[in-house]
């Protein structure tokens, strides 16, 4: 569903230019779903995936309720772990997307959630040893989560700025031009 909803926001304004070339809409319809569509997918499609409360963990698991429905991730098969970080109100916001290898996505956002994350990487990393495959886990979500030092975080927190700053306002021009503004 989380695709489905990304492809249509994005798509929204080139439909409404179809729509305005054959006549059917005004000239201004994909300049206001244009911004309509970037406000909303800044918004909404990253919370998706984000763990809400109630919350369950076992030893193996970590069950979450999100905005898609309950998720639980197998934290003895992870394959991935990557720092999302966004930008509101002057605060930085960090979540944790964990994919296991069910291809069941969660994102962490508590710290009891954090540290116990962090302690499936440390046994998968110890378990590696012995053949195991050890989930691919970012630079920056390893600083995250205390388990290396270095200045990753502090890249990964420049470019998580510049990136939507400046595919947002690309968009933007993109959806004007189109608009005939």
């Amino acid at each position: 569903m989380g695709s489905g909803l990304a492809v249509t926001v994005l798509l929204l304004p080139f439909g409404g230019y179809g729509l305005a070339k054959a006549g059917v809409f005004p000239e201004v319809a994909p300049i206001v779903l244009g911004l309509l569509s970037v406000i909303a997918s800044s918004v909404l499609l990253p919370a998706l995936c984000e763990e809400r409360a109630p919350f369950r963990h076992s030893s193996s698991h970590l069950a979450a309720h999100t905005l898609t429905g309950e998720r639980s991730v197998d934290l003895n098969r992870i394959t991935t772990v990557r720092l999302l970080t966004t930008f509101s109100y002057g605060s930085t916001y960090r979540t944790l997307l964990v994919r296991d290898a069910h291809g069941v996505r969660l994102g962490i956002t508590t710290e009891r959630s954090r540290r116990k994350l962090r302690r499936a990487i440390e046994k998968a990393d110890a378990n590696a040893a012995r053949g195991v495959p050890r989930p691919r886990v970012s630079g920056a979500a390893r600083t995250h989560l205390g388990l290396a030092s270095g200045r990753g975080l502090v890249v990964h927190t420049v470019l998580a700025f510049l990136l939507p700053v400046v595919s947002v306002s690309l968009y933007v021009v993109a959806v004007l031009r189109l608009g005939g503004q």
